[in-house]
């Protein structure tokens, strides 16, 4: 958190606000309220979750996001900046998507309520899709191409959903939609994080990966700016640029494993319908094609990334060292090392097919 809170502060000019964050207590959100708390332009900062964190500086009201009485917290308030997300992949994907979506859709009615004039939201670039014609890189304006296939990209379109119908439903308030590119740093544990634990890379033959890093610390740096009203609309988050996927296996060291597309979206698919796997089918593809985003309007606003992609490789390879993951399936003790010594040969989706054959053999019976 230092780290984040150490960072510069933008220029603004304009009257101190009041800003709430909600999931203040996260990794993300504790970043950002310590930002906000430092902030020349902001005068309080009310921190919102339903356990109370260890931001100094900020005054605390333990609620679920949920819970309609947050409108009577967010009395007096200027800008919400919404983080209260459920990112886990362990988590029920119905109890998941409900409190996302019921999250947001409360905090945004809440804030209307509450003479709010800005809610910041985020979401993630996940949702213009990863297609072998993306524009590299993609503009902030581009279509939004993503299917609900992938974990998680249902709750986030939805949620964005909301965003573009907010000013309709609710004159007057203004809606920010920060996209950011793969988040790494302490804390953060997602499928794309996980990629990177697996003994070799998995790559599907003809794809064109681009790897774009987003370090959680440049991304609530980014939250600053959009609290404070100096980036508007969509806004999109990343380092500069894009590793091939040759730049990475050549940083990291880690080889890659090649599959033909329908034995590695088939397996996939498999695994996770039969529930040995949290990552479905659809997040295949983001390892599989550009999503890269050019984050124009936040370099405008004079936003810079204190990280590069090689930079934040490097973090995130030290962050997994000695994690063990397959088809982002995380292994411990005896059943990483039985899995792994197979996988040094046969590796991610090849080397779960065991699994797959045990898990219809107890359906038979």
């Amino acid at each position: 958190m230092a780290a984040a809170a150490g960072s510069p502060s933008p220029a603004y000019g304009g009257r101190p606000l009041t800003v709430a964050v909600t999931g203040a207590a996260g990794v993300l959100g504790e970043r950002v309220a310590a930002r906000l708390v430092a902030s020349p332009g902001v005068r309080k900062v009310l921190a919102i979750d339903d356990r109370r964190g260890e931001v100094p500086g900020v005054q605390w009201r333990v609620l679920d996001v949920r819970d309609p009485a947050v409108a009577e917290r967010l009395a007096g308030v200027d800008v919400v900046v919404h983080l209260a997300m459920d990112l886990g992949m362990e988590t029920d994907a119905r109890a998941r998507s409900a409190y996302n979506v019921r999250g947001a859709q409360t905090v945004v009615t809440a804030a209307a309520a509450a003479g709010v004039s800005r809610v910041v939201l985020c979401t993630s670039a996940m949702v213009y899709g990863a297609l072998p014609d993306n524009e590299v890189p993609l503009a902030e304006d581009s279509e939004l191409r993503a299917t609900e296939e992938a974990s998680l990209v249902g709750d986030l379109l939805e949620i964005e959903r909301l965003a573009r119908r907010a000013p309709r439903s609710h004159p007057g308030l203004q809606v920010t939609v920060l996209r950011p590119a793969v988040v790494v740093g302490p804390g953060i544990d997602t499928v794309l994080t996980r990629h990177f634990e697996a003994p070799r890379l998995l790559v599907v033959a003809g794809s064109r990966p681009c790897w774009q890093f987003c370090h959680v610390d440049d991304l609530a740096v980014a939250l600053e700016y959009a609290a404070l009203g100096l980036v508007e609309g969509e806004v999109t988050v990343g380092c500069d640029g894009w590793l091939e996927q040759e730049d990475v296996e050549e940083l990291s060291g880690i080889r890659r494993m090649e599959l033909p597309a329908a034995l590695a979206l088939g397996t996939a698919a498999r695994l996770h319908r039969l529930g040995l796997t949290p990552a479905p089918a659809g997040d295949l593809a983001y390892t599989m094609y550009p999503w890269v985003v050019s984050g124009s309007r936040l370099h405008e606003a004079g936003w810079r990334p204190r990280h590069s992609n090689e930079e934040v490789l490097g973090e995130l390879l030290g962050q997994v060292s000695g994690k063990h993951a397959v088809a982002g399936r995380r292994l411990g003790g005896k059943e990483a090392a039985t899995s792994l010594g197979a996988a040094g040969a046969t590796v991610a989706l090849v080397g779960t097919a065991a699994l797959v054959r045990r898990a219809r053999k107890r359906r038979r019976f």
